[in-house]
């Protein structure tokens, strides 16, 4: 599925160079941003949508624009990744899901993102009515780097239930476990519960930083780039939880590493100089892309 495009012809486009683009890098010829074939079937079809972008742009300091016009319907119970070149904008509108940019002054929305936009309990995550930090209950994050809090292991995982008011201690421990459990890390922890977070191995940490996630039964889930940090084989535990997470959350990825959306994602959207150019199944992304911009990013023309 192609957002707005503005030509028809992708065999032309193919054959056509065309002046770099700025940002582009030297010498490579780049399509511009909407040129495709729109003979693409719909990728939502006979899926539930959890959230919806609609027409979202978003401005650093009130004047600097970093997303715009953004359409995207993320599905229910489904990977989406984020994919595109360093500075295009995938993580700034991750991070707008769960309101992180209202941390600083000055940072503007423009536009919506639904969360349940077709079960009449729809809320608009951006709109200044909404609690920034139920928000951040309901879509919880998952950074690059793995931050564990200066506490226990128990205490890292139970810090948003006692945010929300769980006091009962069995009721306490019985969530812990099941949050560790389901960050598949409970095995290597159950015995050291008390230990320090930040003395496990760093694909440990991410871990405890997913059943932190976890813990308050969020709706949604944002990884920004989850693996970037680890070894292969702390990576590959990851994207095997990823997988089996997603039959009980929603999740949306930021990854640099197109093996990785390819492996982990069950729908896939390139972004571009702050722009969204196409979204689609993953397989027909990296298959059989419709944008030429798409295909000459993922056959790593650049980026």
């Amino acid at each position: 599925m192609i957002l707005e495009p503005r030509s028809t012809s992708r065999a032309n486009n193919a054959a056509t160079l065309i002046e770099p683009r700025p940002g582009a890098v030297s010498g490579i010829a780049l399509a511009p941003v909407g040129t495709g074939s729109m003979a693409q079937a719909d990728p939502y079809a006979d899926t539930r949508i959890k959230a919806e972008v609609r027409e979202l742009s978003f401005f650093y300091g009130g004047s600097v624009q970093a997303v715009k016009d953004v359409n995207l319907k993320v599905p229910e119970n489904a990977v989406t990744a984020l994919i595109g070149p360093s500075g295009c904008g995938k993580t700034t509108l991750l991070r707008c899901f769960n309101r992180m940019h209202d941390l600083y002054p000055g940072n503007r929305y423009q536009g919506s993102i639904i969360l349940n936009p077709h079960d009449g309990r729809g809320v608009d995550i951006v709109d200044r009515a909404t609690s920034a930090l139920e928000m951040r209950m309901r879509i919880s994050m998952v950074f690059q780097k793995p931050n564990p809090f200066p506490k226990s292991i128990f205490e890292n995982v139970a810090y948003g239930l006692r945010l929300r008011g769980l006091r009962n201690g069995q009721e306490l421990r019985d969530r812990v476990e099941y949050a560790l459990r389901g960050a598949a890390i409970w095995d290597e922890v159950k015995d050291r519960l008390q230990k320090p977070g930040y003395a496990l191995s760093g694909g440990q940490q991410q871990r405890l930083c997913i059943a932190r996630a976890l813990a308050v039964d969020p709706e949604i889930i944002l990884f920004d780039e989850p693996t970037s940090a680890l070894d292969p084989i702390a990576t590959g535990r990851i994207e095997e939880l990823v997988h089996e997470l997603k039959s009980r959350v929603t999740i949306l990825i930021v990854t640099h590493n197109m093996q990785q959306a390819a492996r982990v994602s069950d729908f896939t959207a390139f972004m571009y100089l702050a722009e969204l150019v196409e979204v689609d199944k993953t397989d027909r992304i990296f298959q059989n892309p419709a944008n030429t911009l798409t295909e000459q990013y993922i056959s790593g023309r650049f980026g």
